[in-house]
């Protein structure tokens, strides 16, 4: 039994590293590899070992998902968690196709993040799961800080909600029955026509 626990972990600790690559599929979306795990269930005749996996999935252009899924091999828990990422998929408008229009906080159970606009040549500055949802998404610069639980799954969650939040000022203005230039004023004629761009 140790030795059979001993290969299912090696194994799936190198299939990790295999699939930690970025792999572009056939409709044009990129799924990234967030983290996976080796969970076991106690039974009569010893341990059954299974993994979870937890996949982020966009198309680069402003399109991101994620999804988790169980099996008892590394490769099926990762289809099943790619699979539900797809269905999950969510669009969030970006300012200019490389950051975000305003600066947003994220909170899912303990999981809190602070993710912020950045000017053109920042680049993603954010660690672990933040890192993966970003490239998967598109965005070129960015400023995000995890503040809260290290649970990949929560801060995967929290980071979602927050850009559930992110509004376009084309959005607003539509909302409000008013034109873009009118939410800016006179001051920021420019902004206004960069931001109807979008």
């Amino acid at each position: 039994m140790a030795r059979e626990a001993r290969e299912g972990g090696g194994g799936g600790r190198g299939r990790e590293r295999e699939r930690d690559r970025d792999r572009e599929a056939d409709d044009g979306l990129v799924d990234k590899l967030v983290t996976i795990n080796r969970v076991a269930k106690v039974v009569k005749g010893g341990r059954r070992f299974a993994f979870a996996a937890l996949v982020v999935v966009g198309d680069q252009k402003g399109r991101v998902g994620y999804g988790a899924g169980k099996a008892r091999e590394v490769p099926e828990a990762i289809r099943k968690a790619t699979e539900r990422a797809k269905k999950t998929m969510i669009r969030v408008p970006m300012k200019e196709g490389r950051t975000l229009h305003h600066d947003i906080t994220g909170q899912f159970g303990a999981g809190h993040v602070v993710i912020r606009s950045a000017s053109a040549g920042t680049g993603i500055i954010a660690g672990g799961p933040l890192r993966a949802v970003f490239e998967t998404l598109g965005i070129g610069d960015v400023v995000a800080k995890s503040l809260g639980s290290r649970n990949p799954h929560n801060v995967v969650k929290a980071t979602f909600a927050a850009l559930s939040g992110v509004t376009s000022p084309r959005l607003v203005a539509s909302r409000r029955g008013k034109k873009v230039a009118d939410l800016f004023g006179a001051a920021h004629k420019d902004a206004a026509v960069e931001a109807s761009d979008v």
